[in-house]
């Protein structure tokens, strides 16, 4: 198969799999600033406030976590878009290796994990 061959759907496809990769990467790392962020404010609050507010579990260190997973997102994201349009312009298909799903679904409830945790904690 040609270049010429390619079905534009395809492309298109590819393209808007690409996109959803960024806005999920830009998602990831404007939530870990705003995690990152959020603990600076408590400790301000606290110090306005005159009182000790424990503090379980770092919102910096999780910020950070997630900003880098958003960071790996954006590069697998960059990577899987190369990696299809290769195939595509050979006339073949390119699925997601079961690797990658399982370690994306593993990271992703690892967060919620955490998140779920530290909210049952506050109350």
């Amino acid at each position: 198969m040609k270049q010429s061959d390619l079905r534009p759907t395809d492309v298109l496809a590819n393209e808007r799999t690409f996109l959803a990769y960024l806005r999920t990467a830009l998602s990831f790392i404007a939530f870990g600033f705003v995690i990152a962020r959020f603990s600076l404010f408590v400790r301000e609050l606290s110090l306005a406030a005159h009182a000790a507010i424990p503090s379980r579990v770092s919102s910096t260190e999780f910020g950070i976590v997630m900003a880098t997973a958003g960071i790996v997102i954006g590069l697998y994201g960059a990577y899987r878009y190369v990696a299809v349009n290769a195939a595509l312009s050979r006339a073949q298909t390119r699925a997601l290796a079961p690797a990658a799903a399982i370690v994306g679904s593993v990271v992703v409830a690892a967060i919620g994990i955490v998140v779920a945790f530290d909210l049952f904690a506050f109350r």
